[in-house]
């Protein structure tokens, strides 16, 4: 759980950084990227993560233009990438603007649940890390380089002149 509003500036400037990398590295065509015809292709799983934090934020109260759940899946990458960079703007800005330490620990109802904000903070963020995991193997499948996020992917073991770990 996040427990202030500067605790939330400084994670989120390094989770929504790490998911614009991945954004930035899709193209139009590893959209289609699918594991099968009954789950979300890259594209999907992508335009769920900008949509749903506004959607996620605005549930706890938040107020700030984003596209929300019913923005239509872009066909452009490019679309994408530049939607959740404003996005993730606007939801930082209005963290800062709108809540308060204290806010952090007023509760509301999320998905059915008690939640205080900054659980919700919390969630949003761990949301994101899930949906990037997923995305990192279709792009695999699409032939993609992955950025690395936590540590180096294989592409940038191999951009420093060392091997990659034995998997």
């Amino acid at each position: 759980m996040i427990h202030s509003i500067q605790e939330f500036e400084q994670s989120w400037k390094v989770e929504s950084a790490s998911t614009q990398k991945i954004l930035d590295a899709l193209t139009d065509a590893s959209l289609s990227q699918e594991v099968s015809p009954k789950d979300r292709t890259l594209g999907r799983i992508a335009w769920h993560i900008v949509t749903s934090v506004h959607d996620m934020a605005s549930h706890a109260g938040l107020e700030f233009d984003a596209p929300g759940q019913d923005a239509a899946l872009p066909a452009s990458a490019q679309v994408i990438a530049d939607s959740y960079r404003t996005a993730s703007a606007a939801f930082a800005e209005a963290v800062k603007k709108q809540w308060t330490d204290a806010s952090l620990l007023e509760v509301r109802n999320m998905f059915g649940e008690q939640w205080p904000n900054g659980l919700t903070l919390s969630i949003i963020m761990s949301h994101q890390t899930h949906h990037r995991g997923q995305m990192t193997v279709l792009m695999r499948q699409a032939g993609l380089a992955v950025p690395g996020v936590y540590g180096p992917s294989r592409e940038e073991w191999a951009l420093m002149n060392m091997e990659a770990p034995v998997v």
